[in-house]
């Protein structure tokens, strides 16, 4: 039944074959205004905008929803529904979704040569301008440079219906949102203020709940212990007793009795010793169960080495003599002469749309490492080609897989989740994509927008892996922050004329 909020009753949610769910038992009420929906890879956050958008049916529960509902994906392969439409409406609202996120008129017919961050701009313009009442954005930033992001930020502020944001973006969830929705399955708790706020109130939650769990754990092991204690001073008591009565039985000259009162003694502390062990192991039992009532989450180790990493034995990796590219009609990018020595880290930088893609993918067949030695993580993998990654790699020896799925644990994300699904992710398909490349012993590591589609635990043992890494990089990224650890030198696009893009090398950086 429609409705002008977002209602989840009771609902719990698995996917066949999953061993667990996803979701259980979530009552929870969204207004107007943005919600954050924040967790690992993995964790169900564009399960949930499915559900809320009416993509998906609950297991159990019911969900109650604006009668308008739109869920945006993260991927850019496909044009977004609604392109034509949007392109020929000649309306206020088009116009003006037009101009807050920069598209351009002839996207529409140039759609295959847009870039990532272009086609992403796009797809959120058409969501915008159809006005949905519930408007489901998963992973919006992926891709944008700083102008882009901060024109998306403002379009998204002029929002008016009942927005959800899935991202890896703390900035954008703390400027945005009012309250986060923290996914760690099966449950998931609503908490107010941003991504940072919310963050910090977990953190206080989980260290008070670990201490009273802690205080609660050794309680009952005193406990346990107190009552072994008098459980074997009741034993001792009962073989003192047991001779005792067997010299009472033979002592003919104890007239007086004193040997039947120090039995009936030894059987009182007997008793006694007995009662207490009982009384201390029901305490025991109850602090035990206690702990039922502190939810501390389970915590894995995270952060990997390249251990297999090593410097090529060759004088370059790359080497390509100055050209241009064609960008589409009327634009060219030109490059001068290009070179990767074998420990160089080396950072591609430029605004969207000047061929950043374009660029790795001319210089791909030139690297000169053997194919087994290189890792080459693209900007974007189709669903068809992550299924068949994750197929390919469950199909591996067992010693290997569980190689491989150490690395990926430690990346953040469960592999069990991920073995029980045929789709993983965009997130988890580049943490495999890493997983497997690593095992090989990378010369060269290649990646296009490396922290996209990452949740943050695993931009953060990513950043720390490449940081020690010994082998040459060259690392195409809007995030400033993550190439200044990592890169020495930059490859810097820019468009000093329109159509004429061109590329500058400079040594150091930034």
């Amino acid at each position: 039944m429609p409705s002008d909020t977002l209602s989840f009753d009771k609902v719990s949610f698995a996917f066949p074959g999953m061993a667990a769910p996803l979701l259980r038992g979530l009552s929870v009420h969204l207004g107007s205004g943005w919600t954050g929906i924040v967790g690992a890879n993995g964790c169900g956050k564009t399960t949930l905008l499915r559900l809320a958008s009416g993509e998906l049916e609950p297991t159990d529960g019911t969900i109650a929803r604006p009668a308008s509902a739109l869920y945006v994906v993260q991927r850019t392969d496909d044009p977004p529904e609604g392109m034509a439409e949007f392109f020929a409406s000649s309306d206020a609202e088009a116009w003006q979704a037009r101009v807050d996120l920069g598209v351009e008129d002839d996207w529409e017919e140039r759609w295959p040569t847009l870039s990532h961050g272009e086609r992403k701009r796009l797809q959120i313009a058409i969501a915008l301008w159809r006005a949905p009442g519930l408007l489901a954005l998963d992973e919006p930033t992926n891709h944008l440079d700083a102008a882009a992001r901060a024109v998306l930020l403002a379009a998204l502020r002029r929002y008016r219906g009942t927005g959800l944001l899935v991202s890896h973006d703390r900035e954008l969830l703390d400027d945005l949102c009012a309250q986060c929705l923290f996914l760690v399955p099966p449950d998931a708790t609503l908490r107010p203020g941003g991504v940072t706020q919310g963050m910090e109130q977990d953190r206080r939650e989980q260290t008070s709940a670990r201490a009273q769990d802690d205080a609660a754990k050794h309680a009952a092991e005193r406990l346990r212990a107190a009552a072994q204690e008098r459980r074997e001073e009741g034993e001792r008591m009962a073989a003192k007793t047991k001779a005792k009565t067997k010299d009472a039985k033979h002592n003919k000259w104890d007239h007086d009795g004193k040997a039947e009162r120090n039995l009936a003694k030894l059987t009182g502390k007997d008793a006694w010793a007995g009662r207490q062990s009982a009384a201390l192991a029901k305490r025991a039992a109850k602090a035990q169960a206690s702990r039922a009532a502190f939810h501390v989450r389970k915590e894995f180790a995270t952060g990997f080495w390249l251990e297999d990493a090593d410097v090529s034995r060759r004088n370059f990796v790359l080497r390509a003599t100055a050209g241009e590219l064609p960008l589409g009609p009327g634009r060219t990018l030109s490059y001068p002469d290009l070179e990767i020595l074998p420990t160089d880290r080396i950072a591609l930088t430029g605004p969207n749309g000047l061929g950043k893609s374009t660029l790795l993918r001319a210089l791909a067949p030139r690297f000169n490492v053997p194919a087994e030695h290189l890792v080459l993580v693209p900007q974007e993998i189709s669903a068809e080609e992550s299924a068949r990654v994750l197929a390919e790699a469950k199909k591996l020896p067992d010693d290997r897989l569980g190689d491989v799925m150490t690395r990926f644990s430690r990346l953040g994300s469960r592999p069990g989740r991920l073995l029980e699904s045929a789709q993983p992710s965009p997130g988890e398909v580049r943490k495999l994509l890493l997983a497997l490349g690593i095992a090989r012993g990378p010369h060269l590591i290649v990646m296009d927008e490396p922290t996209n589609h990452l949740d943050l635990p695993g931009i953060l043992c990513l950043e720390d892996a490449l940081a020690d890494a010994p082998c040459a990089m060259l690392l195409v990224s809007h995030d400033e922050r993550f190439l200044a650890r990592l890169a020495r030198k930059r490859w810097a696009l820019s468009e000093p004329v329109p159509g004429r893009v061109v590329l500058t090398v400079r040594h150091e950086f930034p």
